[in-house]
């Protein structure tokens, strides 16, 4: 480890009451020379001793851990997980606040971007305030819901699985990873050692038995024997350009959603949590109300998921046309929609291919981008094809609500709102905002 600057104040200790939750995991609090604090492992309320983990003397703001509770909030419970506190695991958040309270806050988050970044109340943003959580995830405080059907194994020097550590790559030894499903647990990753390998991921698909290993190992590293307590495929991860190849067993998994089975390959990206898949489709089309006939945009459309379930919708006289960026998913996608010749996937970024095809006008529109959110080139352009209904889907609601700005200045207004708890003990959120042309008669 690299000495520190000695400008850096990593190790200084401040006592501070804490005050509200900011996006990303952490609340917000000020030392009494106005320092301000990003704190993790706390609670808005609570009284503690912060430890500084990141920033110098001129910087903006500082990262820290609570290292000590003086004055606890009533949201706090004991950890369930080992792994979970200063210094430790990075892939939880909350593991220290009651379920109620970790949708509390998540709504918090989104309510404050919304206002900064957009400029609208909740109730302008046609939303309750709420955030749901996924049918069984309501369980007591001190239980965790096991829910994430892919887990990325970090492996140390040592071959030993674990868990990266807060915006670090140094690894936490674990056995046991509380939040994985049982699909990815039943696999027995965290029994073994894993020598020359750098990650392991582990996928549980819940539309089917499939299970499938992704091992990528560090430069000059070899395979291991791969035995496992269930089949599983393996696939390998190429150290030259990243690209994932078949070592045995099937190169995907098959998903299922909207009573449709979806095949995603080489470790392509389908919804971690087993029911977001149909959550997100079904307050999709709940908002979209697709009507026989209509023509449809599925951007960033990934394997298919909504796609699919608009094709279903249109009938034979509609049409959908679906833009993706991975060669691999355009691969799925038209493998899963092939039946439907009312139904075309593009590939390349959506910011190249939308120009091209010279679409000038659509009925619907859905879009699910990245974590930074579609920008502005790309909102602009679609706020000018005269959309009955646009369905936004995001991970991120600082990206959703400098989208939906971009949407109002041309010319679109939020209809509903609605947020869904699919990432427990995390700061993650998604939600699906309907949006629809502000002036009536457009």
């Amino acid at each position: 480890m690299q000495n520190a600057p000695e400008s850096s104040l990593v190790g200084q200790e401040y006592e501070v009451e804490v005050g509200p939750v900011a996006h990303g995991g952490h609340c917000v609090a000020r030392t009494e020379d106005g320092r301000v604090l990003f704190v993790r492992h706390t609670l808005p309320g609570e009284k503690i001793v912060a430890r500084v983990t990141e920033g110098e003397e001129d910087s903006r703001f500082l990262r820290a851990d609570a290292v000590r509770v003086i004055e606890a909030s009533k949201d706090r419970v004991e950890a369930p997980c080992p792994y979970a506190g200063p210094g430790k695991c990075g892939g939880c958040d909350w593991q220290h606040a009651k379920p109620g309270a970790q949708r509390r806050f998540k709504g918090e988050v989104i309510a404050e971007q919304l206002q900064r970044l957009a400029g609208l109340t909740p109730e302008e943003a046609g939303w309750d305030g709420t955030v749901m959580p996924a049918p069984g995830d309501k369980l007591p405080a001190g239980e965790v819901p096991g829910w994430r059907t892919r887990v990325q194994y970090a492996i140390d020097a040592e071959g030993r699985v674990g868990l990266r550590k807060h915006r670090s790559h140094d690894v936490q030894p674990i056995d046991h990873c509380m939040i994985a499903a049982p699909g990815v647990s039943e696999l027995g990753i965290e029994k073994q050692d894993w020598p020359q390998m750098e990650t392991v991921e582990a996928i549980a698909a819940t539309g089917s038995s499939d299970r499938q290993v992704v091992l990528t190992p560090r430069p000059g590293g070899r395979l291991p024997l791969v035995e496992l307590d269930k089949p599983v495929s393996v696939l390998r991860v190429e150290e030259r350009d990243g690209s994932v190849h078949r070592v045995h067993g099937r190169a995907f998994v098959r998903e299922r959603a909207d009573e449709r089975t979806y095949r995603v390959g080489m470790g392509g990206f389908w919804q971690v949590h087993p029911q977001a898949a149909d959550m997100l489709v079904k307050a999709v089309m709940q908002g979209l109300l697709p009507r026989k006939g209509d023509m449809a945009l599925d951007l960033y459309c990934g394997v298919g998921l909504f796609a699919g379930a608009i094709a279903d919708r249109v009938g034979e006289q509609g049409a959908v046309l679906g833009i993706e960026s991975g060669k691999r998913a355009v691969e799925d996608a038209r493998h899963n929609l092939q039946h439907f010749d009312r139904v075309r996937i593009e590939q390349g970024k959506v910011e190249s291919v939308l120009p091209r095809t010279r679409i000038s006008e659509v009925d619907l529109i859905v879009l699910d981008p990245p974590r930074a959110g579609a920008g502005k080139q790309t909102v602009r352009h679609l706020a000018g094809l005269g959309a009955r209904r646009i369905a936004y889907v995001a991970c991120d609601p600082a990206a959703l609500a400098r989208d939906i700005a971009y949407f109002a200045e041309g010319g679109y207004k939020v209809r509903t709102l609605r947020a869904f708890d699919l990432f427990p003990m995390t700061h993650h959120v998604e939600c699906v905002a309907i949006l629809e042309p502000a002036e009536k008669g457009r």
